[in-house]
């Protein structure tokens, strides 16, 4: 894909260093100093029935610009075609993104993807997550972002071992170095899977009173 904004084309030439992935994914816990959001990205677009096109980056927090808000300032670069070419008539393209972050989004990022996506209907994104950004409390507005985002056509997921291995693989500067699985990974894993799965519940459960009012149940 050709990308004619010099400072885009650098952030996207630049691999991950392997100890920043490490430090900055680990799904530990307690993340301590960990003050920044990565943001890996998969982006791809079908040209024909049996083919795709397909690019790769990441991002992270600039200049107080959060990952995900730096990653749709650049979309036009990145999807080109997305809003159509200025030509009325002219069929819009469709794309498929998936994120590989570090924390999920905040509850401000939230509303405004999930502000943007219902805007955006030939745009379907994923986002996997290493760590829960400020979920602990019940109410809180992370929570809410996230169902949110949810409601808006997200599949949000934690990540697993074969989510660390892909990023390892694409977005690392790993020089044939193998993907070794730190203490706890699985376990930490499936744990946040959980919290994340009870946070969404709410919304499924509104989904299902929605659907039995409709039916007159």
């Amino acid at each position: 894909m050709l990308l004619t904004n010099k400072k885009l084309i650098f952030l996207l030439s630049v691999l991950l260093p392997k100890k920043k992935f490490i430090f900055h994914y680990k799904n530990v816990r307690w993340a301590r100093g960990r003050n920044e959001t990565y943001l890996c990205f998969v982006v791809k677009r079908r040209v024909g029935p049996d083919s795709m096109t397909f690019d790769f980056g990441h991002f992270r927090n600039r200049n107080n610009c959060h990952a995900e808000m730096l990653f749709l300032r650049y979309l036009g670069a990145l999807c080109p075609g997305l809003w159509g070419y200025g030509v009325t008539g002219e069929r819009k393209l469709s794309y498929s993104i998936t994120w590989f972050c570090s924390w999920s989004p905040c509850a401000d990022c939230s509303f405004r993807l999930a502000q943007f996506l219902s805007k955006t209907p030939n745009l379907r994104l994923r986002i996997f997550v290493s760590r829960l950004y400020f979920c602990d409390i019940e109410d809180s507005r992370e929570r809410e972002g996230l169902r949110m985002l949810k409601k808006a056509g997200v599949q949000i997921t934690v990540m697993s071992y074969k989510d660390f291995f892909y990023c390892w693989q694409t977005f690392v500067a790993r020089n044939q170095s193998k993907f070794k699985a730190w203490a706890e990974l699985h376990q930490n894993s499936v744990r946040l899977a959980r919290k994340l799965q009870r946070i969404l519940q709410p919304c499924e459960t509104e989904d299902l009173r929605d659907a039995f009012k409709l039916l007159g149940l």
